[in-house]
């Protein structure tokens, strides 16, 4: 495989550097400096610098680079989205926030979508006008998406949806919401489904915030009592939303930048290791510690260029791959090992979190750590997908 980078890429990547290099200084004083602490990920205050951050984005061409132009986007190549991700990450400047719009939303619209649902929303949801949620899981469901109870039932020219959705993230500010309906009732499970989507203030929606670990309320359970969603608000065809679903996620799932995250995550820990003191020696010249964090160095790297290969794949085909899947199971359980050593390096201020004058950073590694605990099931659990990974990489039958 060929790393270097086309004379247009790298011409992109300075523009990108100089941009940021310029906007980074408008950032508020508590970015990036570890002695001030961050406002409430919750506040009000922290919504509205990453959307004002991500307008900024938008506004600089930086946002849907290789979407069409004509709904908004750069036109660009997947390999500019790339660079941008990457430098994003070694300036570990903030990143774009309409997360669920941009992460697979947008990509499953442009993909399913009709010309008029293109045309309006993409634009809206890349300049952050509208933020959207997602209504996938569902109480006792666990991490079988297909095992959908909620119905949407023909009215004239409505669906009538009744039905109770979980792990709604963000749903509390968001302005819309995709929904996985079950629309034939006499279907098998992975059929009959449709992909709808709605106003979040459409008549009969409840959220009831779900407060995390972590102290936070970035999760919701979502009761939905004879909402009616019109017919035309549907991606893809009727009892066919397994297709657009599944689709979606394989976006969510094919990422840029994670690697280098955790690339600067093992940086930041060799420099706590080499700036703390324990029985009187630093903990960078503990033969156990360097071993882990030697490990963890592999674990990264690996990680990374796992990540290419899915990046080869995608240049090649035109659609992520099952090393997405990889990319993504690798991530999440180094990211808890990088987490958990960050709590062997602190020590006995392990145990102190965000309020406590002596917590180190603020406790934002506590913090870290906390949400780490939660990340394997964000999009399946590790037992998923490691059926996935047997199945579609490995050619092993179905597990039963």
């Amino acid at each position: 495989m060929d790393f270097k980078y086309t004379p247009e890429e790298e011409a992109f990547r300075e523009e990108v550097k100089n941009w940021l290099a310029e906007n980074m200084k408008e950032l508020p004083e508590w970015w990036g400096c570890r002695d001030i602490a961050r406002p409430e990920m919750d506040s009000k205050e922290y919504l509205d610098f990453f959307i004002w951050w991500h307008r900024k984005l938008n506004a600089a061409g930086f946002l849907g680079i290789t979407w069409p132009k004509e709904y908004g986007g750069r036109g660009g190549t997947i390999m500019e989205q790339v660079v941008f991700y990457e430098e994003l990450a070694k300036h570990r400047a903030p990143s774009p926030f309409n997360v669920h719009g941009m992460g697979w939303i947008a990509p499953a619209m442009l993909a399913f979508g009709t010309e008029e649902q293109k045309k309006h929303f993409i634009p809206r949801i890349l300049n952050c006008d509208d933020i959207w949620c997602t209504l996938y899981s569902e109480p006792e469901s666990g991490s079988d998406m297909a095992a959908v109870q909620t119905r949407a039932v023909e009215d004239g020219d409505d669906f009538v949806v009744n039905g109770q959705k979980v792990w709604t993230s963000g749903g509390h500010y968001s302005d819309w919401s995709v929904l996985l309906a079950r629309t034939d009732p006499d279907a098998s499970k992975h059929r009959g489904l449709s992909y709808l989507f709605m106003s979040m203030r459409t008549p009969g929606i409840t959220l009831r915030p779900l407060v995390q670990i972590t102290g936070h309320a970035d999760f919701n359970e979502t009761f939905l009592d004879d909402v009616r969603i019109p017919k035309h608000q549907i991606l893809g065809e009727k009892n066919n939303g397994w297709r657009v679903a599944t689709a979606a996620l394989e976006f969510e799932r094919s990422g840029a930048g994670a690697a280098i995250q955790r690339e600067n995550t093992i940086k930041d820990l060799i420099e706590m290791a080499r700036n703390t003191e324990r029985d009187g020696q630093l903990l960078s010249e503990n033969p156990l510690i360097r071993q882990k964090l030697a490990q963890l160095f592999v674990e990264v790297n690996v990680g990374k260029y796992t990540d290419l290969r899915g990046l080869t794949r995608l240049l090649r085909q035109g659609r992520p791959g099952p090393e997405g899947v990889i990319s993504q199971l690798m991530g999440v359980e180094t990211g808890q090992r990088l987490q958990l050593l960050a709590m062997e390096l602190l020590g006995p201020y392990s145990q102190l979190i965000r309020g406590s004058k002596y917590a180190f950073e603020h406790g934002r590694w506590q913090e870290s750590f906390l949400q780490s605990r939660g990340s394997s099931i964000a999009t399946g659990t590790p037992e998923i997908k490691r059926n996935i990974i047997g199945m579609r990489v490995l050619g092993l039958p179905r597990s039963y």
